[in-house]
């Protein structure tokens, strides 16, 4: 298989009501074409959830968590991580002592690309990220993902078999 230097896609997805599942679409057109045996391999993803400006988000006093999911098919909320269309996923809990600044944060990236030996291979011409926090923030969320991706050549019919799987 033929295979590019690597490069990175940036995805931001912006939530503006707790306990509300957002999610944006991804464009890969430009770098998967099933016929044409060009597919996209995901070998990492660096993610952060910040408020909308990029900053540490606020919160109220107590707990509050938000998750993520990156996917090859759209989805109305958060699913389990066996669902075969899920090619990443992970949460954030935070801990507010008072308003203001979390004093803990904890983090599971429970299902990324950079886990598997070979990445991730993606032969669908559009993902698609989804958002939710719980109420807990007094902020908007962004959830912020960055993948280092490679293209690479398939033959057609290995390319047309791995699209269908992933629909």
């Amino acid at each position: 298989m033929a295979r590019s230097d690597s490069f990175f896609i940036r995805v931001d997805v912006t939530e503006t009501a707790a306990n509300t599942y957002t999610e944006t679409g991804v464009d890969l057109g430009a770098y998967v074409d099933a016929l044409g045996k060009s597919v996209l391999r995901i070998h990492n993803i660096a993610v952060a959830v910040t408020d909308k400006n990029g900053k540490s988000p606020d919160g109220s006093t107590g707990s509050a968590a938000a998750q993520f999911q990156l996917l090859t098919q759209s989805q109305s909320a958060i699913v389990l991580a066996s669902n075969r269309s899920i090619v990443a996923s992970g949460l954030v809990n935070c801990y507010f002592p008072t308003a203001g600044v979390a004093s803990v944060v904890s983090d599971e990236f429970d299902n990324m690309p950079q886990l598997w030996t070979n990445g991730y291979l993606i032969a669908v011409d559009q993902m698609f990220l989804g958002f939710q926090s719980s109420a807990g923030f007094t902020d908007d969320l962004t959830c912020s993902i960055v993948m280092e991706c490679t293209v690479e050549t398939m033959t057609q019919a290995a390319a047309m078999a791995l699209a269908l799987s992933q629909q």
